[in-house]
């Protein structure tokens, strides 16, 4: 059955738009579109016309072109909001947002977003709708938190479907003394769900404690889990107790699992069987009683038909099992987390609330880039934009957030050049010459919009400027 509510359409009757635009938008489309939607369009081609039309009637949403903005411009806009302190500003540009600029600091000061031509309709009506205070029935609240949210707080925020289906039986997992083995790619929050797991089990009062079986070389992660004798080899001049001893009464974290070495996979087995431990060096077992979480980023069943993992000790481990989606696959967790933890750094650098809040062409942003390292690369593109937000700032717009995004693969794959489009470069031109020919014809080609020519070409924006900048 198709979502009801999201094809529910948009409630704008008795609202006014004002377009501040000398070049028409699609002709008839977009503003067919709105009507439809209830909303009366009005037109001005310049400040002075935009003047006379908000002297005579209430507007309630004003698009103006970015190329039409100066200061008369602005101190138009923030007189109809002071008459009228519920209007919305919006500023259409032409360009890719990592290209706009404005001389005029005001402008942020009253500006509500920035639009990109061409327009959709449909969405910015969908925006218009919940700015104006006539959110579509069945939207959800940032601050909704749903009862399995508020059990695993503050580890996770949630509202997707996917993250409630990862997660519904953790309660469960939790209250079991079982071997539980979580997967996931990088950064969608392992190890989170292993804290949660162990705070909400009855070992929640032992330890719980971490390791990484990546990250330690090969010739000391035995000790690492195990512990030595004193002795035991050069160097050792005390015993010490490994993190299996360590967790005793709690929780053993073995993150990347996948990474530890096929001969210590044969002693972390025997352990898990006998619930006992022999330091390296030393000859009398000793009991542990220790719950076993682990985690990885690779496939396992894969990594044992290939003859990576022992096959027994894959099933020892994967007696409960979490499968955590990519962030990419919870899109609706996109906007949520974005806000906490930009509310997070800001309350860490000791600003003053309210904080600056996204804009909804920023939070389309965000929900439209892959995010290959999930949730910890969103957060910290958070910290970044948070740190770097000008004081006065009271909202986050989309070429805020950009320069922290453009070491990322770009939003859409290289745009097919142009029916016909070709160079000739004689036999005998040397690459770099051929090079700077290419990216000189493609700049062209795109009137010298930098971020479709990085897309053209295959590259990062930050790569192509470089480029350019060595050409000079």
């Amino acid at each position: 059955m198709k979502n009801q509510v999201s094809e529910k359409k948009p409630d704008l009757k008795g609202f006014s738009l004002l377009l501040l635009d000398d070049y028409p938008l699609p002709p008839g489309i977009f503003e067919d579109t709105l009507r439809f939607f209830g909303v009366r369009v009005a037109h001005a081609a310049g400040t002075e016309e935009a003047v006379h039309v908000l002297a005579r009637e209430h507007i309630h949403v004003i698009v103006a072109s970015l190329r039409l903005v100066d200061e008369r411009c602005i101190e138009m806009i923030r007189e109809h909001k002071a008459r009228y302190p519920d209007t919305l500003f919006y500023l259409l540009t032409e360009q890719d947002y990592d290209r706009v600029e404005t001389s005029l600091e005001s402008v942020n000061q009253v500006v509500d977003d920035y639009l990109q031509k061409p327009l959709d309709a449909l969405r910015f009506a969908r925006m218009i709708e919940t700015a104006l205070g006539r959110p579509r029935s069945g939207s959800t609240s940032l601050s909704v938190v749903e009862p399995l949210v508020a059990t695993v707080k503050p580890y996770f925020l949630f509202r997707s479907s996917a993250m409630r289906g990862a997660l519904a039986s953790l309660p469960g997992i939790a209250a079991s003394g079982q071997t539980v083995l979580i997967s996931g790619e990088t950064g969608t929050g392992k190890e989170l769900v292993a804290r949660s797991i162990h705070v909400l089990s009855p070992r929640s009062a032992g330890p719980f404690i971490p390791i990484n079986c990546g990250a330690i070389p090969e010739s000391l992660i035995e000790g690492e889990l195990f512990g030595h004798e004193k002795g035991a080899f050069t160097g050792a001049h005390r015993t010490r107790k490994g993190k299996f001893e360590t967790a005793h009464n709690g929780t053993l974290f073995l993150d990347e699992i996948g990474d530890m070495p096929l001969t210590l996979q044969v002693r972390l087995l025997r352990v898990l069987e006998e619930k006992k431990v022999y330091r390296v060096g030393g000859e009398s077992p000793i009991p542990v009683n220790v719950r076993v979480i682990a985690a990885t980023r690779i496939d396992l069943a894969k990594a044992v038909s290939d003859g990576l993992f022992r096959e027994d000790l894959y099933y020892r481990l994967n007696v409960l099992r979490i499968h955590l989606p990519p962030l990419r696959e919870r899109i609706e967790d996109i906007p949520l987390l974005a806000v906490h933890f930009l509310d997070r750094v800001f309350a860490e650098m000791g600003r003053i609330p309210p904080y600056p809040m996204l804009s909804s062409e920023t939070i389309y942003l965000l929900e439209r880039y892959p995010w290959r390292g999930n949730v910890r690369e969103l957060r910290n593109v958070m910290t970044r934009v948070a740190t770097l937000l000008p004081p006065g700032a009271k909202q986050v717009f989309p070429q805020q957030v950009l320069p922290s995004l453009e070491e990322m693969k770009p939003l859409s794959p290289a745009l097919p050049p142009p029916e016909g489009s070709f160079i000739t470069i004689p036999l005998g031109t040397s690459l770099d010459k051929v090079e700077e020919r290419l990216i000189s014809e493609t700049l062209k080609q795109t009137n010298g919009n930098r971020s479709r020519a990085a897309k053209l070409l295959g590259i990062s924006l930050r790569t192509l400027r470089r480029k350019l900048n060595r050409k000079k």
